[in-house]
């Protein structure tokens, strides 16, 4: 044998990046597998968020020109033997043959296990192709064949990662007949297949660069793949988990998975009084959930183990990260199926990447190390809602908090409620749906608080909460004309709006992901973000404001799919695949997202309806695996393309936060009422919005009115003294700002005897100096309630 040439060629197209199914062991073992067109797509190890092979698929052929790669048939069954379980049984069908794959991970070895059984036509054979992609990548992967202390093995290694795949028979003898190593798109064994009909190339190595390998198999044997630091300790793992039936293996994983599910708790069972397969998709839904739990640091969850149209291009990160909106969104789901102890997991993990700020990374690596540094409010918010949320189910087990809330709550109100991005991590203003989420934590915050950090709390939450139509809402524009509407929310409502410029609803608002930016106003961009408001109790769904939007979005946004109605994001999204079904590559057209499905069925709860129209078209959305994609496709077929009305896209498959928001719709829908909505803010508000007694003007909203009657609040987030006058600094004095817990310094204005008309002056001095301006607030005519 020698080395394989390396020169590019035509290469076989990749798998796609969705998923039908995600696995892992509930023992030891640290891998994560996927699984796409019927066979192993990626293997995570030994950290989560960077797949170590791209695929491990199969051909099957006679040797004599007949060859068939069996994930191009895409006629296959994926079958889960227990619900809930990630234990697989795929069944690929040709007229010639049936190759049966089972799949599972060695509970206490990071070994992934797969018995292979090929029937029918005796003339045929199977062959495994192993594409590694150590350290998440293609490159510099170097491949080899090998003995291992008297066994043939595959390896490969890429600086720190190493892979080793062996075979055994049913009897434990030596499976692998013919083996090669080779480069991709010149001499790997696909490019041998393609050429000449069979197997006829055999080299020993491969690479450095991307490579792949290829080994003969008997019709029945057992793979063992093996993870680790170098080529010997991972031929150690994979021979030692196959000196063991597989049945031993398979067996052990079932019953783990039994127990796990058995020791969860929910409040209410999720699965009763639902359809048969809507059930199904409550235990499918929890394994994803667990699945995406990594196991090196225990609690973090990445948004999904793949990466959107992955198959058209290499990119090391994908979903591969974890958010803390969707690691909370995914914690939240994890109480609702009754697993405690994972969601408080989570909770100590957020704890511990914490910024001394007070906010968490955009998203960030495993280890916490900071990836993308945008800022988004909601998710620093969300943490205060798990620890409330585990709080009010006497979860947190003496787990302190009381740090965590003050900080985090802290930058809310020196930040807010202006965000630099939404939760779609595109536009900076002010968004209701994260508003929504930072009253919600103002309020189930405080009482974690001392007594005057408390108070503070619960002002700016009232504050906000009272001044979110004045912000976000727009009246008399075409699209109200349009639909006969009141008024309605806007996506992004620009910041200018919160220093009361009338002329904010005219500011374009950037749309980044079109080729070409249709420079919309944001009084014409509407999302379906405000739905949150409902959820969380801050409104009444039959509220005319609410009412209005929701038929205005329904108009803008909703798809009557074939699995049922989902919806986009916002009207003029380019986050998808183009029109003719090419992959999002920058610019695109957006697709619907199933999750909004979930969201619009909490404001079918909220509202008196049944939800369960909402989790029957999720369920039908989801892959034959029961894997719930990012996206769906709303247009006509594409079927050269796989594009499905109502199937999934390429887009991210499976999306944790969308089985996330499944579990939670049919825990609400258990309960009568959103599962997630804390009870203090239930308590405060009951879905009404609070009359206006404070304005709190604060150097990042500096608010120029104060209706008459209203106390005045200035916050200044450091020690300063404030001038201030009245009607042209008339009656001028100076008053010292007190320091407060949550990192500002205020002063109360003295505002009883002022009166429409009247105008307050004021500036600040600080250990800069002073601030180089003066501020004035008009004293204006209480609005009618």
């Amino acid at each position: 044998m020698s080395a394989a040439p390396g020169a590019p060629g035509l290469q076989p197209t990749w798998c796609s990046s969705a998923k039908e199914m995600v696995g892992c062991s509930l023992g030891h073992s640290r891998l994560w597998f996927t699984i796409g067109g019927g066979i192993i797509n990626e293997v995570y190890f030994p950290r989560v968020d960077l797949p170590q092979i791209r695929d491990l698929g199969f051909v099957v052929a006679d040797g004599h020109g007949f060859w068939v790669e069996v994930k191009r048939l895409w006629r296959h069954d994926l079958q889960l033997p227990v619900p809930g379980t990630p234990a697989v049984r795929v069944v690929h069908r040709h007229e010639r043959f049936e190759l049966q794959l089972r799949i599972t991970p060695c509970e206490n070895r990071d070994v992934l296990l797969l018995e292979v059984t090929l029937s029918g036509d005796a003339s045929l054979k199977p062959y495994a192709l192993l594409a590694p992609h150590l350290g998440g990548t293609g490159a510099n992967n170097v491949a080899r064949v090998l003995e291992y202390r008297g066994r043939c093995v595959l390896a490969a290694e890429q600086g720190p990662f190493a892979l080793a795949l062996l075979g055994v028979t049913p009897e434990q003898g030596e499976a692998f007949g013919h083996v090669s190593a080779g480069c991709v798109g010149t001499s790997d064994g696909w490019q041998d297949f393609a050429r000449n009909g069979t197997l006829t190339w055999s080299y020993d190595s491969a690479g450095p660069g991307n490579v792949a390998l290829v080994a003969e198999l008997p019709r029945r044997c057992v793979l063992g793949l093996g993870f680790a630091g170098s080529t010997e300790a991972a031929a150690t793992l994979a021979r030692t988990a196959l000196t063991e039936p597989f049945a031993v293996s398979w067996e052990r994983q079932l019953a783990a998975w039994t127990r796990w599910h058995a020791a969860c708790a929910p409040e209410e069972a999720l699965g009763e009084n639902l359809p048969e397969y809507c059930a199904a998709q409550v235990q499918i839904s929890t394994m994803v959930l667990r699945v995406h739990q990594d196991k090196t640091y225990p609690g973090a969850m990445v948004a999904s183990l793949s990466v959107p149209w992955g198959n058209t291009r290499e990119e090391r990160e994908g979903y591969h990260l974890v958010w803390p909106r969707d690691l909370c969104e995914s914690a939240g789901a994890l109480l609702a199926v009754g697993a405690l102890r994972e969601a408080r997991n989570t909770l100590g993990y957020l704890i511990a990447t914490q910024g001394q700020d007070g906010h968490w990374n955009q998203n960030q690596w495993l280890g916490g190390t900071g990836h993308w540094v945008g800022i988004q409010l909601d998710e620093t918010a969300f943490p205060v809602l798990l620890a409330a949320a585990l709080d009010e189910r006497n979860g947190l087990a003496g787990t302190e908090v009381g740090d965590m809330i003050l900080r985090a709550l802290g930058f809310l109100v020196r930040e807010g409620p202006v965000s630099e991005q939404d939760r779609w991590e595109e536009d900076a203003g002010v968004n209701t749906f994260t508003v929504a989420v930072c009253i919600a934590a103002l309020v189930a915050g405080a009482p974690f608080l001392p007594a005057d950090a408390r108070e503070l709390a619960l002002a700016f939450a009232d504050y906000w909460n009272a001044q979110l139509e004045t912000w976000t809402c727009v009246r008399g524009m075409p699209l109200a004309q349009l639909y006969g509407v009141p008024g309605y929310y806007v996506r992004v409502a620009p910041r200018e709006s919160v220093s009361g410029d009338r002329c904010s609803p005219d500011v374009v608002l950037p749309i980044r992901n079109l080729a070409i930016d249709p420079n919309l106003p944001a009084s014409a961009q509407v999302s379906v973000d405000f739905l949150q408001l409902v959820r969380f109790g801050l409104r009444a769904a039959a509220d005319p404001l609410i009412a209005g939007t929701v038929k205005v979005a329904d108009a803008l946004l909703k798809v009557q799919t074939p699995a049922g109605p989902c919806w986009h994001r916002y009207n003029e999204d380019g986050y998808g695949e183009h029109d003719d079904g090419s992959a999002y590559d920058g610019t695109g057209r957006g697709r619907v997202w199933p999750l909004l499905t979930g969201e619009r069925g909490h404001y079918e709860l909220c509202a008196g309806h049944d939800p369960l129209p909402y989790l029957e078209a999720m369920a039908r959305m989801a892959s034959p695996g029961g894997m719930l994609p990012e996206q769906v496709w709303d247009a006509a077929p594409i079927p050269q393309r796989g594009l499905e009305p109502g199937r999934p896209t390429g887009a991210a498959m499976p999306l944790v936060w969308a089985h996330a928001e499944y579990l939670k719709l049919a825990a609400s829908r258990a309960l009568g009422r959103p599962f997630d909505r804390p009870q203090a803010v239930w308590e405060r508000y009951r879905g009404e919005r609070p009359l206006l007694t404070r304005i709190i003007w604060t150097e990042q909203a500096p608010v120029p009115q104060l209706p008459e009657g209203c106390a005045l609040t200035i916050a200044l987030r450091a020690p300063g003294v404030i001038r201030w006058g009245l009607d042209g600094w008339q009656d001028l004095r100076e008053q010292e700002t007190r320091p407060n817990p949550l990192g500002l310094h205020l002063l109360e204005i003295d505002t009883p005897r002022l009166r429409a008309g009247h105008t307050l002056d004021f500036t600040y001095r600080n250990a800069t100096g002073w601030a180089g301006r003066d501020f004035h607030i008009a004293v204006t005519p209480r609005p009618a309630d």
